[in-house]
């Protein structure tokens, strides 16, 4: 079965039941019953009912069934390292960002004429 999608215009209903038909196709591949692997995940039976249909779970269940199939090296590549940049670093010489900046607003246009009659 392939389980190939497009993550960037799939709803997030159709990305989670994409990764947990992948995750049961893992754990047939493995030859893990599903009690076996609930138990070892600490996770119930049900939500491994849930991952086999392709139901959405919890983020904590989807993290610890990851980790109990041996697969916790690759959420790392859920997400990309938010490490800034060595030319960021001297863009802000050399502080990290702590917080995101506030919209800015936005002036009226400048156009002739619009400066004052100081003669």
């Amino acid at each position: 079965m392939s389980l190939t999608h497009d993550f960037i215009t799939s709803s997030s209903a159709t990305i989670a039941a994409t990764l947990c038909k992948r995750l049961e196709e893992i754990r047939l591949s493995k030859n893990i019953s599903q009690a076996e692997l609930a138990s070892q995940a600490g996770v119930s039976r049900s939500t491994m009912t849930r991952i086999a249909d392709g139901k959405s779970i919890s983020l904590d269940s989807f993290i610890r069934v990851v980790k109990a199939l041996g697969l916790a090296d690759h959420l790392a590549a859920l997400l990309p390292d938010p490490e800034v940049r060595p030319v960021e670093l001297v863009r802000h010489e050399g502080r990290h960002r702590r917080r995101a900046s506030g919209k800015r607003k936005t002036s009226e246009p400048w156009s002739w004429g619009d400066e004052g009659d100081d003669a």
